[in-house]
């Protein structure tokens, strides 16, 4: 499939959708154990297993993802940088966001360097940038 705006956002549902619901389950279940153990006087400890379990697989969860995407913006905005100094012999301008970076990537060549500037002096938004793009120049490998 040709990549485009409408079609570029890659989500993982086996990531995304599976694992955000399992550990909302345990979440949930973990909750209703724990209020049963309290109104029935039992021992706390298996309700509190289950939220810590919950909490615990939500911040594995949320900073893996963080940390994966973190990892790819800094080698975007390296890519970019590279590719902006190849096609101007200049460095990267500061005032470029990195949000504004990423959404560059999408860029062919000839439309790199005067969307750059537009955005600077336009302050686009990313979603501007991409919609701004005539000819899109797709990228399959961020996740």
């Amino acid at each position: 499939m040709q990549q485009n705006f409408k079609n570029h956002v890659r989500m993982v549902p086996g990531f995304h959708y599976l694992t955000t619901l399992f550990i909302l389950a345990i979440l949930v279940l973990g909750i209703i154990n724990l209020i049963s153990e309290i109104r029935e006087g039992e021992d706390w400890t298996e309700g509190l297993m289950f939220l810590l379990i919950a909490f615990t697989l939500a911040s594995l969860f949320w900073y893996a993802r963080t940390f994966a995407l973190t990892a790819q913006d800094r080698a975007i905005r390296a890519e970019e940088s590279l590719r902006y100094y190849q096609l101007t012999g200049e460095r990267l301008p500061k005032e470029l966001r990195l949000s504004q970076i990423i959404a560059l990537r999408f860029a062919p060549d000839e439309e790199f360097v005067p969307l750059a500037k537009q955005a600077i002096a336009e302050k686009l938004s990313a979603k501007d940038i991409k919609q701004a793009i005539n000819n899109w120049k797709a990228d399959y490998h961020r996740v």
